[in-house]
Protein backbone atom coordinates (compact mmCIF):
# COMPACT_ATOMS: atom_id res chain seq x y z
CA UNK A 1 0.00 0.00 0.00
CA UNK A 2 1.31 3.76 -0.42
CA UNK A 3 0.57 6.16 2.25
CA UNK A 4 -3.14 7.63 1.25
CA UNK A 5 -3.69 3.77 1.01
CA UNK A 6 -2.53 3.36 4.29
CA UNK A 7 -4.66 6.10 5.76
CA UNK A 8 -7.70 5.27 4.23
CA UNK A 9 -7.24 1.72 5.74
CA UNK A 10 -6.82 3.45 8.92
CA UNK A 11 -9.71 5.41 9.11
CA UNK A 12 -11.54 2.35 8.07
CA UNK A 13 -10.48 0.71 11.12
CA UNK A 14 -10.89 4.22 13.59
CA UNK A 15 -14.77 3.67 12.05
CA UNK A 16 -14.88 0.38 13.00
CA UNK A 17 -13.55 0.95 16.82
CA UNK A 18 -15.46 3.86 17.24
CA UNK A 19 -11.94 6.27 17.25
CA UNK A 20 -12.41 9.96 15.85
CA UNK A 21 -8.68 10.62 15.83
CA UNK A 22 -5.45 8.11 15.82
CA UNK A 23 -2.11 9.33 17.33
CA UNK A 24 1.07 7.25 15.82
CA UNK A 25 4.10 8.54 17.22
CA UNK A 26 7.98 7.77 17.04
CA UNK A 27 8.64 5.28 20.04
CA UNK A 28 8.63 1.73 20.97
CA UNK A 29 7.31 -0.02 24.11
CA UNK A 30 10.79 1.82 26.00
CA UNK A 31 10.26 5.63 24.61
CA UNK A 32 13.40 5.10 22.70
CA UNK A 33 14.93 7.77 20.19
CA UNK A 34 15.91 5.44 17.81
CA UNK A 35 13.44 2.09 17.09
CA UNK A 36 13.49 -1.44 15.89
CA UNK A 37 11.74 -1.88 12.88
CA UNK A 38 9.24 -3.78 14.29
CA UNK A 39 8.38 -0.27 16.53
CA UNK A 40 8.45 1.97 13.27
CA UNK A 41 4.98 2.43 13.08
CA UNK A 42 4.59 6.02 12.16
CA UNK A 43 7.49 5.73 9.38
CA UNK A 44 5.15 2.72 8.05
CA UNK A 45 1.94 4.84 8.01
CA UNK A 46 3.57 8.24 6.52
CA UNK A 47 6.97 6.94 4.76
CA UNK A 48 8.62 10.35 7.06
CA UNK A 49 11.83 8.30 7.69
CA UNK A 50 13.49 10.75 10.41
CA UNK A 51 13.78 9.23 14.21
CA UNK A 52 11.60 12.22 15.51
CA UNK A 53 8.25 12.65 14.54
CA UNK A 54 4.26 12.19 15.38
CA UNK A 55 1.37 11.48 13.14
CA UNK A 56 -2.00 12.46 13.69
CA UNK A 57 -5.21 10.87 11.77
CA UNK A 58 -9.08 12.57 11.96
CA UNK A 59 -11.50 11.44 9.57
CA UNK A 60 -11.12 14.11 7.16
CA UNK A 61 -7.27 15.11 7.79
CA UNK A 62 -4.14 13.72 8.70
CA UNK A 63 -0.67 15.90 10.10
CA UNK A 64 2.93 15.47 10.72
CA UNK A 65 4.83 17.58 13.62
CA UNK A 66 8.41 17.40 13.83
CA UNK A 67 11.29 19.47 14.95
CA UNK A 68 13.57 21.65 13.35
CA UNK A 69 16.45 18.75 11.97
CA UNK A 70 13.76 17.34 9.52
CA UNK A 71 11.56 20.35 8.25
CA UNK A 72 13.17 20.00 4.79
CA UNK A 73 13.44 16.83 4.66
CA UNK A 74 9.98 15.68 6.02
CA UNK A 75 8.55 18.58 2.99
CA UNK A 76 9.97 16.43 0.66
CA UNK A 77 8.82 12.89 2.22
CA UNK A 78 5.21 14.13 2.31
CA UNK A 79 4.76 15.27 -0.83
CA UNK A 80 1.25 13.75 -2.37
CA UNK A 81 0.67 11.75 0.73
CA UNK A 82 -2.17 13.57 2.22
CA UNK A 83 -0.18 14.42 5.53
CA UNK A 84 0.43 17.86 6.33
CA UNK A 85 4.01 19.03 8.14
CA UNK A 86 3.81 20.88 10.75
CA UNK A 87 6.81 22.76 12.25
CA UNK A 88 6.64 21.81 15.36
CA UNK A 89 9.18 24.35 17.00
CA UNK A 90 8.02 27.54 15.47
CA UNK A 91 6.42 30.62 16.46
CA UNK A 92 2.21 29.80 16.62
CA UNK A 93 2.70 26.36 15.49
CA UNK A 94 0.13 24.42 17.51
CA UNK A 95 0.90 20.90 19.11
CA UNK A 96 -1.02 17.95 18.16
CA UNK A 97 -3.11 18.06 21.37
CA UNK A 98 -4.19 22.03 20.59
CA UNK A 99 -5.00 21.48 16.93
CA UNK A 100 -7.18 17.77 17.89
CA UNK A 101 -8.99 20.06 20.17
CA UNK A 102 -9.67 22.30 17.77
CA UNK A 103 -10.85 19.93 15.06
CA UNK A 104 -12.55 17.32 17.31
CA UNK A 105 -16.37 17.85 18.85
CA UNK A 106 -16.57 17.04 22.51
CA UNK A 107 -16.91 13.24 23.81
CA UNK A 108 -15.01 12.57 21.04
CA UNK A 109 -12.63 9.40 21.33
CA UNK A 110 -8.65 10.00 20.79
CA UNK A 111 -6.86 6.11 20.30
CA UNK A 112 -3.21 5.27 21.22
CA UNK A 113 -1.20 2.10 21.32
CA UNK A 114 -0.65 2.49 25.29
CA UNK A 115 2.43 0.68 25.39
CA UNK A 116 4.11 3.50 23.16
CA UNK A 117 3.40 6.73 24.85
CA UNK A 118 4.86 7.35 28.26
CA UNK A 119 2.84 7.68 31.57
CA UNK A 120 3.52 11.50 31.41
CA UNK A 121 2.39 11.84 27.70
CA UNK A 122 -1.02 10.18 28.71
CA UNK A 123 -1.68 12.31 31.85
CA UNK A 124 -0.97 15.50 29.68
CA UNK A 125 -3.37 14.28 27.00
CA UNK A 126 -6.05 13.97 29.72
CA UNK A 127 -5.32 16.99 30.96
CA UNK A 128 -5.47 19.35 27.63
CA UNK A 129 -8.34 17.06 26.59
CA UNK A 130 -10.63 17.69 29.66
CA UNK A 131 -12.22 20.92 29.28
CA UNK A 132 -14.19 18.90 25.56
CA UNK A 133 -14.55 15.70 27.41
CA UNK A 134 -12.46 13.76 24.78
CA UNK A 135 -11.60 10.51 26.25
CA UNK A 136 -8.38 8.60 24.84
CA UNK A 137 -8.62 4.88 24.06
CA UNK A 138 -5.18 3.17 24.84
CA UNK A 139 -5.98 -0.58 24.07
CA UNK A 140 -5.81 0.11 20.16
CA UNK A 141 -2.94 -1.35 18.26
CA UNK A 142 -4.06 -0.20 14.68
CA UNK A 143 -1.22 -0.34 13.00
CA UNK A 144 -0.24 -3.56 13.91
CA UNK A 145 -3.45 -4.75 12.80
CA UNK A 146 -2.80 -3.22 9.50
CA UNK A 147 1.16 -3.84 9.17
CA UNK A 148 0.82 -7.26 7.86
CA UNK A 149 4.47 -8.01 7.26
CA UNK A 150 5.64 -6.35 10.13
CA UNK A 151 8.82 -7.05 11.57
CA UNK A 152 9.10 -9.19 14.66
CA UNK A 153 11.01 -7.99 17.60
CA UNK A 154 14.52 -8.24 17.34
CA UNK A 155 16.22 -11.89 18.83
CA UNK A 156 19.87 -11.26 18.65
CA UNK A 157 21.71 -12.74 21.96
CA UNK A 158 23.06 -10.96 24.10
CA UNK A 159 26.82 -10.69 25.88
CA UNK A 160 28.90 -9.41 28.77
CA UNK A 161 30.35 -5.87 28.65
CA UNK A 162 33.63 -6.32 30.61
CA UNK A 163 34.52 -4.41 33.75
CA UNK A 164 37.49 -3.77 31.92
CA UNK A 165 35.55 -1.73 29.76
CA UNK A 166 32.83 -0.44 31.73
CA UNK A 167 34.62 0.71 34.93
CA UNK A 168 32.23 -0.71 37.56
CA UNK A 169 30.88 -4.35 37.72
CA UNK A 170 27.16 -4.67 37.92
CA UNK A 171 27.05 -5.61 41.51
CA UNK A 172 28.65 -2.04 42.53
CA UNK A 173 26.43 -0.63 39.88
CA UNK A 174 23.31 -2.22 41.84
CA UNK A 175 24.38 -0.96 45.43
CA UNK A 176 24.19 2.46 43.82
CA UNK A 177 21.22 1.96 43.06
CA UNK A 178 19.92 0.51 45.61
CA UNK A 179 20.95 3.09 48.29
CA UNK A 180 19.33 5.52 46.21
CA UNK A 181 16.14 2.84 46.78
CA UNK A 182 16.90 2.98 50.55
CA UNK A 183 16.77 7.01 51.05
CA UNK A 184 13.32 7.11 49.16
CA UNK A 185 12.55 3.66 51.09
CA UNK A 186 11.74 1.93 48.18
CA UNK A 187 10.68 -1.79 47.63
CA UNK A 188 10.76 -1.87 43.65
CA UNK A 189 12.52 0.17 41.16
CA UNK A 190 11.43 -0.54 37.70
CA UNK A 191 13.68 0.13 35.35
CA UNK A 192 12.20 0.27 31.15
CA UNK A 193 14.64 2.28 28.74
CA UNK A 194 17.10 0.19 26.98
CA UNK A 195 20.39 2.24 27.51
CA UNK A 196 19.30 2.22 31.34
CA UNK A 197 19.23 -1.65 31.57
CA UNK A 198 21.95 -2.15 29.44
CA UNK A 199 24.55 0.00 31.32
CA UNK A 200 23.15 -1.33 34.91
CA UNK A 201 23.40 -4.80 34.12
CA UNK A 202 27.25 -4.42 31.83
CA UNK A 203 25.20 -6.28 29.27
CA UNK A 204 24.78 -4.87 25.74
CA UNK A 205 23.26 -5.91 22.37
CA UNK A 206 22.15 -5.72 18.85
CA UNK A 207 18.28 -5.06 19.17
CA UNK A 208 18.28 -1.37 17.72
CA UNK A 209 20.50 -0.48 14.75
CA UNK A 210 23.64 1.29 15.48
CA UNK A 211 22.77 1.07 19.72
CA UNK A 212 24.02 -1.91 21.23
CA UNK A 213 21.10 -2.20 23.21
CA UNK A 214 19.01 -5.44 24.17
CA UNK A 215 14.95 -4.94 24.30
CA UNK A 216 14.11 -5.77 28.14
CA UNK A 217 12.54 -4.63 30.86
CA UNK A 218 14.16 -4.10 34.67
CA UNK A 219 13.10 -4.84 38.53
CA UNK A 220 15.38 -4.21 41.00
CA UNK A 221 14.34 -5.21 44.78
CA UNK A 222 16.87 -5.13 47.31
CA UNK A 223 17.75 -8.79 47.15
CA UNK A 224 18.02 -9.44 43.29
CA UNK A 225 17.21 -8.24 39.78
CA UNK A 226 15.15 -9.45 37.48
CA UNK A 227 15.32 -9.39 33.46
CA UNK A 228 12.42 -9.37 31.33
CA UNK A 229 13.97 -10.77 28.09
CA UNK A 230 13.09 -13.01 25.39
CA UNK A 231 15.01 -15.83 27.19
CA UNK A 232 16.09 -17.04 23.84
CA UNK A 233 18.64 -14.09 23.91
CA UNK A 234 20.49 -15.01 26.76
CA UNK A 235 23.29 -17.69 25.80
CA UNK A 236 23.46 -20.27 28.73
CA UNK A 237 26.96 -18.49 29.59
CA UNK A 238 25.58 -15.19 30.40
CA UNK A 239 22.48 -16.11 32.34
CA UNK A 240 24.98 -18.17 34.56
CA UNK A 241 27.25 -14.86 34.70
CA UNK A 242 23.94 -12.99 35.49
CA UNK A 243 22.55 -15.24 38.04
CA UNK A 244 25.44 -15.53 40.16
CA UNK A 245 25.04 -11.38 40.97
CA UNK A 246 21.63 -12.33 41.54
CA UNK A 247 20.10 -10.99 38.67
CA UNK A 248 17.67 -13.68 37.22
CA UNK A 249 16.30 -14.10 33.50
CA UNK A 250 12.54 -13.89 33.38
CA UNK A 251 10.48 -13.50 29.99
CA UNK A 252 9.74 -10.44 28.35
CA UNK A 253 6.21 -10.79 28.53
CA UNK A 254 5.84 -11.70 32.19
CA UNK A 255 6.60 -8.07 33.34
CA UNK A 256 3.08 -7.07 33.27
CA UNK A 257 1.88 -10.10 35.92
CA UNK A 258 5.07 -9.30 38.24
CA UNK A 259 3.96 -5.80 38.56
CA UNK A 260 0.57 -6.60 39.25
CA UNK A 261 1.64 -9.06 42.20
CA UNK A 262 3.45 -5.91 44.12
CA UNK A 263 1.72 -5.23 47.72
CA UNK A 264 -0.64 -2.61 47.96
CA UNK A 265 1.80 -1.31 51.02
CA UNK A 266 4.54 -1.65 49.03
CA UNK A 267 6.64 0.99 47.14
CA UNK A 268 7.62 1.10 43.58
CA UNK A 269 9.91 4.23 41.95
CA UNK A 270 9.81 4.69 38.12
CA UNK A 271 10.37 7.30 35.73
CA UNK A 272 7.11 8.11 33.89
CA UNK A 273 8.67 10.14 31.10
CA UNK A 274 10.46 6.31 30.42
CA UNK A 275 7.55 4.04 31.20
CA UNK A 276 4.75 3.04 29.13
CA UNK A 277 1.06 3.65 30.24
CA UNK A 278 0.32 -0.15 30.19
CA UNK A 279 2.62 -0.91 32.38
CA UNK A 280 1.40 1.66 34.99
CA UNK A 281 -1.89 0.61 34.43
CA UNK A 282 -0.43 -3.50 35.70
CA UNK A 283 0.33 -1.79 38.65
CA UNK A 284 -2.31 -1.29 41.93
CA UNK A 285 -3.56 2.02 42.17
CA UNK A 286 -2.83 1.88 45.91
CA UNK A 287 0.65 0.76 45.11
CA UNK A 288 2.96 3.72 46.63
CA UNK A 289 4.36 5.51 43.30
CA UNK A 290 7.44 7.89 43.38
CA UNK A 291 7.35 9.16 40.45
CA UNK A 292 10.82 10.59 39.36
CA UNK A 293 13.88 10.46 36.62
CA UNK A 294 15.82 7.35 36.46
CA UNK A 295 18.28 6.73 39.05
CA UNK A 296 20.76 5.40 36.74
CA UNK A 297 20.13 8.07 34.47
CA UNK A 298 22.30 10.69 36.35
CA UNK A 299 24.93 7.61 37.27
CA UNK A 300 25.36 6.45 33.61
CA UNK A 301 25.75 10.14 32.45
CA UNK A 302 29.23 10.74 35.14
CA UNK A 303 31.79 8.50 33.45
CA UNK A 304 34.10 6.64 35.57
CA UNK A 305 37.94 7.13 35.54
CA UNK A 306 38.11 3.62 33.25
CA UNK A 307 35.07 4.54 30.94
CA UNK A 308 37.50 8.30 30.72
CA UNK A 309 41.15 7.26 30.16
CA UNK A 310 39.40 3.78 27.50
CA UNK A 311 37.17 6.81 25.80
CA UNK A 312 40.01 8.70 25.07
CA UNK A 313 42.44 5.70 23.86
CA UNK A 314 39.07 5.04 21.44
CA UNK A 315 38.66 8.82 19.73
CA UNK A 316 42.42 8.12 18.53
CA UNK A 317 41.22 5.58 16.62
CA UNK A 318 38.10 7.13 15.60
CA UNK A 319 40.52 10.03 14.74
CA UNK A 320 43.15 8.01 12.62
CA UNK A 321 39.98 6.69 10.76
CA UNK A 322 39.49 10.12 10.40
CA UNK A 323 42.23 11.45 9.31
CA UNK A 324 42.34 8.32 6.25
CA UNK A 325 38.87 8.70 5.07
CA UNK A 326 39.57 12.68 4.56
CA UNK A 327 42.96 11.83 2.85
CA UNK A 328 41.32 9.63 0.44
CA UNK A 329 38.31 12.03 -0.22
CA UNK A 330 40.38 15.08 -0.75
CA UNK A 331 42.88 12.91 -2.56
CA UNK A 332 39.82 11.16 -4.93
CA UNK A 333 37.46 12.86 -5.77
CA UNK A 334 37.74 14.04 -9.09
CA UNK A 335 39.95 10.99 -10.40
CA UNK A 336 37.33 8.88 -9.42
CA UNK A 337 33.33 8.48 -8.99
CA UNK A 338 32.86 9.28 -5.16
CA UNK A 339 28.76 9.20 -4.39
CA UNK A 340 27.35 9.99 -1.09
CA UNK A 341 26.85 6.50 -0.92
CA UNK A 342 30.56 5.13 -1.63
CA UNK A 343 32.06 7.73 0.78
CA UNK A 344 29.80 6.94 3.64
CA UNK A 345 30.64 3.42 2.62
CA UNK A 346 34.56 3.87 2.99
CA UNK A 347 34.72 5.58 5.97
CA UNK A 348 32.79 2.65 7.68
CA UNK A 349 35.43 0.01 5.96
CA UNK A 350 37.85 2.55 7.81
CA UNK A 351 36.42 2.16 11.24
CA UNK A 352 36.24 -0.98 11.39
CA UNK A 353 39.34 -2.06 10.60
CA UNK A 354 40.49 -0.47 14.04
CA UNK A 355 40.37 -2.56 17.22
CA UNK A 356 37.35 -3.40 19.42
CA UNK A 357 34.84 -1.06 16.97
CA UNK A 358 31.58 -2.90 16.51
CA UNK A 359 30.06 -0.43 13.81
CA UNK A 360 28.61 2.90 12.96
CA UNK A 361 27.24 4.89 16.37
CA UNK A 362 24.25 5.99 14.02
CA UNK A 363 23.49 6.17 10.40
CA UNK A 364 26.01 8.70 8.56
CA UNK A 365 25.26 11.84 7.45
CA UNK A 366 27.52 12.53 4.03
CA UNK A 367 25.87 15.33 2.53
CA UNK A 368 27.20 17.49 -0.46
CA UNK A 369 26.29 21.19 -1.11
CA UNK A 370 22.36 21.59 -0.76
CA UNK A 371 21.73 18.04 0.80
CA UNK A 372 23.87 18.99 3.68
CA UNK A 373 21.44 21.72 4.86
CA UNK A 374 19.30 18.52 5.99
CA UNK A 375 20.58 18.27 9.26
CA UNK A 376 19.72 14.65 9.46
CA UNK A 377 20.07 13.51 5.46
CA UNK A 378 20.62 9.88 5.35
CA UNK A 379 21.75 9.42 1.07
CA UNK A 380 20.34 6.65 -1.00
CA UNK A 381 21.11 5.22 -4.15
CA UNK A 382 18.43 6.73 -5.77
CA UNK A 383 18.97 10.47 -3.62
CA UNK A 384 22.73 10.73 -3.52
CA UNK A 385 24.72 12.98 -4.98
CA UNK A 386 28.31 12.40 -6.56
CA UNK A 387 31.03 14.43 -5.31
CA UNK A 388 33.18 17.02 -7.41
CA UNK A 389 36.20 19.31 -6.87
CA UNK A 390 33.81 22.07 -5.53
CA UNK A 391 32.03 22.89 -1.94
CA UNK A 392 31.49 21.54 0.47
CA UNK A 393 31.09 17.81 1.72
CA UNK A 394 29.57 17.53 5.64
CA UNK A 395 29.93 14.23 7.29
CA UNK A 396 28.64 13.25 9.93
CA UNK A 397 29.51 9.93 11.44
CA UNK A 398 30.74 7.61 14.48
CA UNK A 399 31.74 4.76 15.94
CA UNK A 400 30.53 1.96 18.39
CA UNK A 401 33.75 0.73 20.32
CA UNK A 402 34.27 -1.76 23.00
CA UNK A 403 36.09 1.21 24.77
CA UNK A 404 33.64 4.25 23.35
CA UNK A 405 31.15 5.82 21.25
CA UNK A 406 32.19 8.58 18.96
CA UNK A 407 30.28 11.27 17.19
CA UNK A 408 32.16 13.82 14.62
CA UNK A 409 31.12 15.81 12.32
CA UNK A 410 33.99 17.61 9.62
CA UNK A 411 32.41 20.00 6.37
CA UNK A 412 35.43 19.01 4.05
CA UNK A 413 36.25 21.47 1.47
CA UNK A 414 36.54 19.23 -2.50
CA UNK A 415 37.46 22.22 -3.96
CA UNK A 416 36.45 25.89 -4.74
CA UNK A 417 34.32 27.96 -2.64
CA UNK A 418 32.31 30.96 -2.64
CA UNK A 419 32.53 34.00 -0.03
CA UNK A 420 29.77 33.11 1.22
CA UNK A 421 30.45 29.51 1.93
CA UNK A 422 34.02 30.73 3.30
CA UNK A 423 31.90 33.07 5.81
CA UNK A 424 29.71 30.88 7.11
CA UNK A 425 31.89 28.28 7.71
CA UNK A 426 34.15 30.19 9.76
CA UNK A 427 31.19 31.71 12.06
CA UNK A 428 30.38 27.87 12.40
CA UNK A 429 34.28 27.78 14.04
CA UNK A 430 34.06 30.84 15.82
CA UNK A 431 30.64 29.39 17.57
CA UNK A 432 32.69 25.77 18.13
CA UNK A 433 35.68 27.76 19.79
CA UNK A 434 33.66 30.11 22.16
CA UNK A 435 31.73 26.84 23.45
CA UNK A 436 34.88 25.41 23.78
CA UNK A 437 36.87 27.65 25.73
CA UNK A 438 34.50 28.39 27.91
CA UNK A 439 34.99 28.79 31.82
CA UNK A 440 32.25 28.04 33.83
CA UNK A 441 30.96 28.17 37.69
CA UNK A 442 30.49 24.56 39.23
CA UNK A 443 26.65 24.50 38.82
CA UNK A 444 26.57 26.23 35.52
CA UNK A 445 23.67 24.26 32.79
CA UNK A 446 24.13 23.46 29.14
CA UNK A 447 21.37 25.67 29.28
CA UNK A 448 23.25 28.49 30.42
CA UNK A 449 25.96 27.94 28.20
CA UNK A 450 24.45 27.87 24.59
CA UNK A 451 24.07 31.51 23.76
CA UNK A 452 28.08 31.04 23.37
CA UNK A 453 28.08 29.14 20.66
CA UNK A 454 25.03 30.81 18.36
CA UNK A 455 26.39 34.25 19.25
CA UNK A 456 29.31 35.02 16.14
CA UNK A 457 26.37 32.64 14.72
CA UNK A 458 23.63 35.33 15.38
CA UNK A 459 25.71 38.80 14.81
CA UNK A 460 24.99 37.51 11.02
CA UNK A 461 21.54 36.86 11.45
CA UNK A 462 21.65 33.37 11.38
CA UNK A 463 20.83 30.90 13.63
CA UNK A 464 20.11 26.87 13.97
CA UNK A 465 17.06 24.78 14.39
CA UNK A 466 18.55 22.41 17.10
CA UNK A 467 20.83 21.88 20.19
CA UNK A 468 24.25 23.14 20.32
CA UNK A 469 25.24 20.00 22.16
CA UNK A 470 24.35 16.52 23.60
CA UNK A 471 25.47 13.50 25.90
CA UNK A 472 27.08 10.43 24.11
CA UNK A 473 27.08 6.55 25.63
CA UNK A 474 29.62 4.95 26.39
CA UNK A 475 29.23 2.04 24.00
CA UNK A 476 25.85 2.93 24.25
CA UNK A 477 23.21 5.19 22.75
CA UNK A 478 25.16 8.47 20.86
CA UNK A 479 22.19 10.93 21.84
CA UNK A 480 22.25 10.70 26.12
CA UNK A 481 21.05 12.41 28.76
CA UNK A 482 20.17 14.26 31.18
CA UNK A 483 22.78 16.79 30.40
CA UNK A 484 22.72 18.99 27.22
CA UNK A 485 23.35 22.23 25.92
CA UNK A 486 20.60 24.04 24.35
CA UNK A 487 18.49 26.84 24.01
CA UNK A 488 15.73 24.65 25.64
CA UNK A 489 15.77 25.40 29.34
CA UNK A 490 17.58 22.55 31.14
CA UNK A 491 18.20 22.37 35.36
CA UNK A 492 20.55 19.28 35.04
CA UNK A 493 24.25 21.12 36.01
CA UNK A 494 27.23 20.05 34.41
CA UNK A 495 29.39 17.76 36.01
CA UNK A 496 33.09 16.43 36.04
CA UNK A 497 33.10 13.17 34.26
CA UNK A 498 30.33 14.06 31.67
CA UNK A 499 30.42 14.09 27.99
CA UNK A 500 28.90 16.62 25.68
CA UNK A 501 28.90 17.34 21.97
CA UNK A 502 29.86 20.75 20.99
CA UNK A 503 28.09 21.21 17.12
CA UNK A 504 26.96 24.75 16.30
CA UNK A 505 25.63 24.51 12.59
CA UNK A 506 24.69 26.67 9.39
CA UNK A 507 22.07 25.28 7.22
CA UNK A 508 20.65 27.08 4.06
CA UNK A 509 18.07 25.43 2.33
CA UNK A 510 19.03 24.56 -1.83
CA UNK A 511 22.57 25.77 -0.73
CA UNK A 512 24.75 24.18 2.04
CA UNK A 513 24.67 22.62 5.42
CA UNK A 514 27.90 23.66 7.41
CA UNK A 515 28.81 21.87 10.90
CA UNK A 516 31.51 21.56 13.10
CA UNK A 517 31.67 19.06 15.96
CA UNK A 518 33.71 17.82 18.39
CA UNK A 519 32.61 15.58 21.83
CA UNK A 520 33.93 17.51 25.27
CA UNK A 521 35.08 15.77 28.15
CA UNK A 522 33.74 18.09 31.43
CA UNK A 523 36.89 18.63 33.86
CA UNK A 524 37.77 20.44 36.94
CA UNK A 525 39.55 23.70 36.09
CA UNK A 526 40.68 25.58 39.19
CA UNK A 527 39.36 26.46 42.70
CA UNK A 528 39.35 29.73 43.66
CA UNK A 529 37.66 32.03 47.06
CA UNK A 530 34.53 32.54 44.91
CA UNK A 531 33.94 28.61 43.74
CA UNK A 532 35.34 25.88 41.66
CA UNK A 533 35.59 26.78 38.29
CA UNK A 534 35.42 23.92 35.52
CA UNK A 535 35.86 24.00 31.50
CA UNK A 536 35.77 21.46 28.21
CA UNK A 537 38.49 18.50 27.25
CA UNK A 538 37.73 18.46 23.66
CA UNK A 539 38.72 14.68 22.82
CA UNK A 540 37.77 14.64 19.56
CA UNK A 541 41.02 14.27 17.46
CA UNK A 542 40.41 14.95 13.80
CA UNK A 543 41.27 18.20 11.93
CA UNK A 544 39.36 21.25 11.00
CA UNK A 545 39.38 22.31 6.90
CA UNK A 546 42.00 25.26 7.16
CA UNK A 547 40.76 25.75 3.62
CA UNK A 548 37.48 27.04 4.23
CA UNK A 549 38.42 29.38 6.58
CA UNK A 550 38.68 33.21 6.19
CA UNK A 551 41.16 33.64 8.73
CA UNK A 552 40.89 37.54 8.48
CA UNK A 553 37.83 37.40 10.72
CA UNK A 554 39.56 35.12 13.71
CA UNK A 555 41.03 36.67 16.33
CA UNK A 556 44.43 36.06 17.82
CA UNK A 557 43.03 34.16 20.33
CA UNK A 558 40.71 31.95 18.11
CA UNK A 559 43.86 31.53 15.96
CA UNK A 560 45.58 29.77 19.41
CA UNK A 561 42.99 27.99 20.02
CA UNK A 562 43.05 26.03 16.66
CA UNK A 563 46.56 26.48 16.37
CA UNK A 564 46.96 24.60 19.95
CA UNK A 565 44.22 21.95 19.29
CA UNK A 566 45.71 21.23 15.60
CA UNK A 567 48.99 20.27 17.79
CA UNK A 568 47.10 17.60 20.15
CA UNK A 569 45.50 16.42 17.18
CA UNK A 570 48.76 15.83 15.22
CA UNK A 571 50.40 14.33 18.17
CA UNK A 572 47.61 11.88 19.29
CA UNK A 573 47.60 10.43 15.37
CA UNK A 574 51.01 10.53 14.27
CA UNK A 575 52.13 7.04 15.94
CA UNK A 576 49.50 5.28 14.19
CA UNK A 577 50.37 6.97 11.08
CA UNK A 578 52.69 6.43 8.02
CA UNK A 579 54.98 8.17 6.89
CA UNK A 580 52.69 9.24 3.93
CA UNK A 581 49.57 9.93 6.27
CA UNK A 582 51.62 12.12 8.74
CA UNK A 583 52.90 14.04 5.77
CA UNK A 584 49.30 14.80 5.20
CA UNK A 585 47.97 15.10 8.77
CA UNK A 586 50.87 17.77 9.31
CA UNK A 587 49.98 20.08 6.46
CA UNK A 588 46.23 19.92 7.40
CA UNK A 589 47.46 20.66 11.02
CA UNK A 590 49.79 23.40 10.02
CA UNK A 591 49.78 26.61 12.15
CA UNK A 592 48.37 29.91 10.22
Amino acid sequence: MKVRERLEALRELMKEKGIDAYIIPSFDAHQSEYVAEHWKSRQWVSGFTGSAGTVVVTKEEAGLWTDGRYYIQAEEQLKDTGIKLFRAVDPGVPSYTDWLKDKLKEESVVGIDGSVFSVNMVKDMEKEFASKEISINMKEDLIGVLWTDRPDIPKNNIFDHEVQYAGKSRIEKLQEVRKEMRVKAADYYLLTSLDDIAWLLNIRGNDVANNPVVTAYVVVTMEEAQLFIDISKVPEAVKAILEADKVYVKDYDEVEKFLQQIKKEETIIFDPKKTNARLYKAIDNEVKKIEEDNITTKLKAIKNQVEMDNLRHCETKDGVAMVKFIKWLKESVGKEVITEVSASEKLESLRREQALCVGPSFDTIAGYKDHAAMMHYKATEESQYTLKNEGFFLVDSGGQYYDGTTDTTRTIVLGRLTEEERLDFTIVLKGHIALSTTKFLEGTTGSNLDILARQPIWNYGLDYKCGTGHGVGFFLNVHEGPQSISRVPNAVKLEKGMILTNEPGIYKEGKHGIRTENMMLVVEDEETEFGSFMKFEPITYCPIDLEGLNIELLTAEEKQWLNSYHKDVYNKLSPYLNEEEKGWLAGQTREI
